[in-house]
């Protein structure tokens, strides 16, 4: 069962905390529970279908929130499924007519795990919020939402501190994929610009083929990287979480990523990807033959203009001289493949 204030990440969190448990191979079926919110039951039923997760609502009129969650559970045990993800419905502050029917919620379906969400940019709201929570309804973890801004982490001290529940996952970003276990010593190292070097290897493990990373080692030997690899190692990049995600954890870059982040425009990673994308086979396999009229076909189909383009070719070129002069000392690419 999820809580949390109006605004927290709550119904995007139930979706990513689905996705982690279909990822570890279990089951689930998210609850649109939330009757308060009028988008809230549409919003869960969208990131349902994305994520081809089933999920159980009513219509909000003829249904209390107890009700809707009871009538959800007991689907979800008829389907065998592993877990049942109660989404609740908030408010923008805390007040007894919430607390009251969260506390029926509770009562009806006897939660094994009752999660607070919380937004980590609001600082000692989140934790005074965490702490009356905790009083009426009683929680058993938190989730910390929100945690790709500008807020380190420290209401996370506090909280736990105030409550004495576990910090379970944090929030890192908007994907839907972007859910992490917490662990207290990556966080520490993080909220002081330290990098978190065993969550990037996780990141890293989880985007990166290894039939693909065995043949782009192969492509790096013979220097023959083409633009679809190129390509390839954009969508890897994506897929961890975007360059100032992958910055922010790399020892020494933490501060940098900070300082960084207006430079860092990921929609170039997505012109550069269209761009590509424009291209034929033969134009990917032989840059080189891209002169003036395949320039304006491609910019024309990406969207973009023919500097676009040129910007992305030279950006090619020098990661293939970059390819080369690995190619020329193999102790040099192997210590970097490591």
């Amino acid at each position: 069962m999820l809580v949390g204030l109006q605004g927290s990440g709550k119904t995007t969190t139930a979706a990513k905390l689905a996705l982690h448990m279909k990822r570890q191979q279990h089951s689930a079926m998210l609850i649109a529970a939330d009757l308060r919110r009028p988008a809230a039951i549409a919003q869960l039923q969208t990131l349902g279908n994305q994520l081809d997760i089933p999920v159980y609502s009513e219509d909000p009129g003829s249904s209390t929130p107890a009700q809707v969650a009871t009538a959800g559970v007991r689907r979800a045990a008829e389907l065998a499924l592993t877990w049942a993800i109660v989404d609740t419905g908030g408010r923008l502050h805390i007040d007894d007519e919430l607390m009251a029917e969260l506390e029926e919620v509770k009562r009806a379906v006897s939660p094994h795990q009752t999660i607070l969400v919380v937004d980590s940019m609001t600082g000692q709201d989140a934790v005074n919020a965490a702490e009356e929570f905790h009083r009426r309804v009683g929680l058993d973890g938190l989730v910390l939402s929100k945690m790709d801004g500008d807020a380190r982490g420290g209401a996370a001290l506090s909280i736990t501190r105030v409550t004495g529940v576990p910090i379970k996952f944090v929030g890192t970003g908007e994907r839907n994929d972007a859910l992490e276990q917490f662990h207290p010593d990556r966080m520490a190292s993080r909220i002081l610009a330290m990098g978190d070097v065993l969550t990037l290897i996780e990141r890293a493990q989880e985007a990166v083929d290894e039939e693909k990373a065995r043949e782009l080692e192969r492509k790096m030997r013979t220097a023959s990287f083409t633009l679809d690899d190129f390509l390839d190692q954009i969508q890897g990049v994506q897929k961890m979480g975007g360059l100032a995600s992958v910055m922010e954890m790399m020892p020494g870059l933490g501060r940098q990523s900070k300082k960084m982040q207006g430079q860092l425009d990921e929609s170039e990673l997505k012109k550069t990807e269209a761009i590509i994308r424009s291209m034929t086979m033969e134009e990917r396999d032989k840059p080189d033959i891209i002169k003036g009229s395949r320039r304006r076909r491609i910019a024309l189909g990406s969207g973009t203009n023919p500097a676009d383009v040129n910007r992305v070719l030279n950006q090619f070129k020098q990661t293939q001289r970059l390819m080369r002069q690995f190619s020329n000392n193999p102790k040099g690419l192997m210590r970097m493949l490591r």
